[in-house]
């Protein structure tokens, strides 16, 4: 079963994740969904796929109300990340989905077709009760309708699938306790799925900029403190789109 961690960034601001799954199927890859919290709203970030809905809604429902999930924020359109939106939709038929503009007309075969809001290729800022969140473009990251998700109060960056390590299924750190030994998991899937020297280099230009305390991937620990501006260096130099020797 899942775990779910909460963090606080004030009385009415919290952000959480709900990682970890060892009970999880062994075909299914593991992944991160986290929950941004503002006035009693919630923000469910890549939500994950169907198969793994019930664990994820068990690991929400143990902390908040499912039902004051507002809205969906899907970096891409991977099954991993989205396709369990229409039993998300069962929960509250009124969430609202942001996704890029490349993808409304193929997220809807996972359903929710009038639930969608497209993002345009620049990104946007975006208001949760009061807390103003921004989707920031990391297009060919490795879709070629790509967003990240910023929040400037938290500190927090939610990274989809950069940053992302395969770690062992025995893995249990929330966080990057050893970065170089953890690194190693995360060099061959971005070296395969990050397709473009281009997009890496103008993501990590614009990264750089921003106050990022907790830099938080799809896929394995996250990031925080000076391991964030190790992570960027390290894939700002990484040679990407390479096939691997499978």
């Amino acid at each position: 079963m899942k775990q779910i961690k909460q963090f606080f960034s004030g009385h009415n601001h919290q952000w959480a994740v709900v990682a970890r799954d060892p009970e999880r199927n062994k075909d299914v890859i593991d992944t991160n969904e986290y929950i941004v919290y503002s006035n009693d709203s919630l923000m469910l970030t890549d939500p994950g796929g169907m198969e793994i809905f019930p664990s994820v809604f068990s690991a929400v429902s143990s902390h908040y109300n499912p039902e004051n999930i507002s809205y969906i924020f899907s970096s891409h359109q991977d099954p991993d990340i989205i396709s369990s939106l229409s039993l998300w939709l069962e929960i509250n038929p009124q969430i609202q989905c942001y996704v890029s503009w490349v993808w409304k007309t193929f997220i809807p075969h996972f359903g929710g077709k009038d639930n969608l809001i497209a993002l345009p290729d620049g990104g946007r800022k975006l208001n949760l009760a009061g807390l103003e969140l921004e989707a920031v473009p990391a297009h060919y990251l490795h879709s070629s309708g790509n967003f990240h998700l910023y929040d400037p109060t938290a500190r927090v960056y939610y990274s989809g699938d950069v940053g992302t390590a395969l770690l062992p299924t025995d893995a249990e750190n929330i966080f990057v306790e050893d970065f170089d030994k953890h690194i190693e998991y995360a060099r061959e899937f971005h070296q395969r799925w990050m397709p473009s020297e281009k997009a890496k280099q103008e993501w990590c230009e614009r990264v750089q900029h921003l106050n990022i305390d907790v830099l938080a991937p799809q896929h394995g620990a996250l990031y925080r403190g000076k391991d964030v501006e190790r992570f960027i260096n390290w894939f700002s130099e990484l040679e990407v789109g390479q096939a691997g020797k499978r």
